[in-house]
């Protein structure tokens, strides 16, 4: 009995010191970076500490005599990129707050498994996903058009939407680089309303805005987002651990 009641308390002891420790880092943050910081939690590696603030990781030691910024932290067991992991936990959305009917819609085989893209029909990365795309079988795409990156994108993303086939102009233009002529005269408002959204996304785990600042960027159906054109076995694992 006496020896559980002093595990208990130990536990708590301990537990009390890391809350202590990461409101102490917090603050040392906060003033040093001159931001909120929204989360301050152990990395697990080298007694590193991760520190989540104006949507991006930083890492630093439990005295805060060092900050790393704009690093990536990887297992080397296993190579695996923890930022970049975490980074897809901490902009976490909900799937169903996604507008669905505001997206290019593809479904190839049985279309059980689902993602959702974010994309600039000027962005190279977008092409080379849309390409890597093209390789997965029993999946629904949602694109949802999102030109950040010029006037022109707004304008080819008019044309894309408005075109007899979205998804046929989308993959001509992505894919073969078949010169856009359709019309923009079509009721363009979900594009308009695709931009708003991205810009107005909160974190799920801190609540901290979170929005869509580059094109690509991938969804899953947990939620879970990724910046970048993934690598297409990246895509499959990932699609897997969905249950």
């Amino acid at each position: 009995m006496l020896k559980s009641v002093v595990t208990v308390c130990v536990g708590l002891l301990l537990a009390f010191s890391a809350s202590a420790n990461e409101a102490e880092i917090k603050k040392a943050m906060e003033s040093r970076l001159g931001v909120k910081i929204d989360s301050v939690a152990k990395a697990n590696y080298m007694g590193l500490y991760e520190v989540y603030a104006n949507g991006e990781i930083f890492y630093t030691d439990e005295k805060v005599s060092a900050i790393l910024a704009g690093g990536q932290l990887f297992d080397a067991k296993n190579m695996r990129n923890v930022t970049k992991e975490r980074m897809g936990k901490f902009t976490a959305i909900r799937f169903s707050d996604l507008a669905l009917e505001r997206a290019i819609k593809q479904v190839r085989g049985d279309g059980k498994r689902v993602i959702a893209t974010f994309e600039d029909p000027n962005c190279g990365y977008c092409k080379r996903l849309a390409k890597d795309l093209l390789k997965l079988d029993n999946v629904t795409i949602y694109t949802f058009l999102y030109p950040i990156l010029s006037e022109d994108s707004l304008q080819k993303s008019k044309q894309i939407w408005c075109s007899a086939n979205p998804a046929k102009s989308w993959n001509e233009w992505m894919i073969e680089g078949k010169a856009l002529s359709g019309k923009t005269s079509c009721d363009t408002a979900a594009i308009n309303k695709n931009l708003e959204f991205g810009q107005s996304l909160k974190s799920l785990i801190t609540g901290a805005p979170a929005p869509i600042s580059g094109t690509p960027t991938i969804v899953f159906a947990d939620g879970e987002r990724f910046p970048g054109a993934l690598p297409l076995a990246e895509i499959e694992k990932k699609l897997a651990s969905i249950k």
